[in-house]
């Protein structure tokens, strides 16, 4: 079974709820009589994301499916994974690696899929980087600058590095 933030964007919005609400900030009155923003939530875990910033209720849908699918990377770690060289990396990794560096934009749609493999291939490695990277077949400094474009996926593996007595990436 796939990772939640690497499921197809149609299959993940059905186990999705979105609720549309107000909120303040910029729009003028525009904003106060209208619901623009959007809360979306992946009901088999229970993790929420919402987006209130723009003026459209359907831009802002994308925002908040977007920081759904990299909270679901951040937070979930899939344990069925069977790591095998058939298996390991995804096709979509392969896709993105040209060389030994990996190619994505943090406002990608694949972004949040990218993160969740390296983040589940981290954990597996037990965070020890040189072995993941190689698992990724990528340099460990294009991993680390994977993890430096979501701040939150740095600081979560330099706690788990500590946690094992390993050094923080920088």
């Amino acid at each position: 079974m796939p990772h939640p933030a690497q499921l197809p964007i149609e299959t993940l919005l059905k186990e999705c709820e979105f609720r549309r609400t107000r909120r303040s900030g910029p729009g003028g009155q525009h904003r106060n009589k209208v619901e623009t923003a959007v809360v979306v939530e992946h009901c088999p875990t229970r993790i929420r994301a919402e987006a209130s910033e723009r003026r459209s209720q359907s831009l802002n849908r994308e925002t908040a499916i977007q920081r759904l699918r990299v909270q679901l990377a951040l937070q979930v770690r899939t344990s069925t994974l069977v790591y095998s060289s058939d298996s390991m990396p995804s096709q979509l990794w392969k896709s993105r690696v040209v060389g030994n560096r990996l190619a994505v934009n943090v406002a990608h749609e694949d972004f949040p899929a990218l993160l969740a493999e390296a983040l589940d291939t981290l954990a597996f490695q037990e965070f020890d980087l040189p072995a993941s990277a190689v698992s990724l077949g990528i340099s460990s400094s294009q991993l680390v600058k994977l993890l430096k474009l979501e701040p939150a996926a740095l600081l979560s593996v330099n706690r788990h590095r500590n946690g094992r007595g390993l050094l923080d990436l920088r």
